[in-house]
C-alpha cells in the first residue's frame, strides 16, 4: 500500500497569500504546501481522503488517473470544496464514485453541492457521487477496511481513519482516550501539528510529540502545517522517526493489521 501525501497544508495553503514570511517566501518546494489530503493506493485501487480546493493541482502532480471512492474527516471548506473536481474521473467510469462520510458531514456537503445530487436535467456535466453514511465500525473498501478514529476539533467531534498498518489524522487539538486503542501498533501514524504556539482547533508539535510518545507508531508523519513551520529547520528539532509531511511524499506501508 502506497500513501501520497497530495497536501500537507492548514486551511489557507503556504504560501499564504499577501504573506512575506521567510516560509512562504522559501525556495524549498517543501515548505509550499496544498490543502491538506491523501491518497491510499493498492492493488488496482485509489482512495482519496478528503477533496480540498486544490484537488485538481494535486491530482495533475500525482499523476492519478482514476479513483474509486472518497472518503471524508469532516466538512469543513478545506476538506471538501474541490468536489466538483471529481468529474473527470467519472469519465470511462459506469458507476458513480461512492463518498463516504459521517451522516453530518454528508448532509452538509449535499447542502453546499445541492445541483450534484438533486434530480435535475443540468444541462452540463456533475459530479456522479453516491453519498454512503460510515458506520461506527467503517467500511471496506477492496478487500481493505477503513476504521473511523473519533477525535476532537476544537469542541466538535470529527474523524480520521485507520487502515491496515496505517492511521491518518488531521485537524485535531485533542485525541479521546478511547481513541487509543485504534492507534496502536502502526507503521505509520500522521498528526495535526500546526505550530508550536497553541491553536483552540488545531495540535502543536509539542503536543503531537507527547501522543508519538503515547502511541509508539514505527514512523510519525505531521501535517497540517501552517507557515509558522520551516519545513528542513523543523525536521532537524524532531527525535527520530518524527518529521514533518510534505506535499508529494510517498510511503509504503503494510496493508494487514
Amino acid at each position: 500500500m502506497t500513501i501520497t501525501v497530495l497536501g500537507s497544508g492548514t486551511s489557507v495553503g503556504v504560501p499564504t497569500i499577501g504573506c512575506d514570511c521567510r516560509v512562504c517566501r522559501s525556495p524549498d518546494p517543501r515548505d509550499q504546501r496544498l490543502r491538506p489530503s491523501i491518497l491510499v493506493s493498492y492493488g488496482d485501487n485509489n482512495v482519496l481522503i478528503d477533496t480540498t480546493p486544490d484537488l485538481r493541482a494535486q491530482a495533475l502532480r500525482a499523476g492519478l488517473r482514476s479513483l474509486d471512492a472518497v472518503l471524508y474527516t469532516h466538512a469543513h471548506a478545506d476538506h471538501i470544496l474541490g468536489l466538483d473536481d471529481l468529474r473527470p474521473f467519472n469519465y470511462g467510469r459506469a458507476a458513480p464514485i461512492p463518498i463516504y462520510g459521517r451522516p453530518e458531514a454528508l448532509a452538509t456537503i449535499q447542502r453546499i453541492f445541492r445541483y450534484v445530487f438533486e434530480n435535475a436535467n443540468h444541462g452540463s456535466s456533475v459530479p456522479r457521487v453516491a453519498a454512503c453514511p460510515l458506520e461506527p465500525g467503517g467500511v471496506e473498501l477492496f478487500r481493505l477496511r477503513f476504521v473511523p478514529v473519533p477525535i476532537l476539533h476544537g469542541n466538535r467531534e470529527i474523524i480520521g481513519f485507520r487502515f491496515g498498518r496505517a492511521a491518518y489524522l488531521t485537524d485535531h487539538s485533542d485525541i479521546p482516550a478511547a481513541s487509543f486503542g485504534l492507534l496502536r501498533d502502526l507503521d505509520v501514524l500522521f498528526l495535526d501539528a500546526l505550530r508550536h504556539t497553541p491553536h483552540p482547533t488545531h495540535s502543536t508539535i509539542q503536543r503531537s510529540l507527547a501522543w508519538v510518545s503515547e502511541l509508539r507508531p514505527r514512523r510519525a508523519y505531521f501535517t497540517h502545517i501552517c507557515h509558522d513551520l520551516m519545513h528542513e529547520e523543523t525536521n532537524r528539532s524532531l527525535p527520530a522517526g518524527v518529521e514533518l509531511a510534505y506535499d508529494g511524499l510517498q510511503i509504503t506501508v503494510r496493508e494487514e493489521d
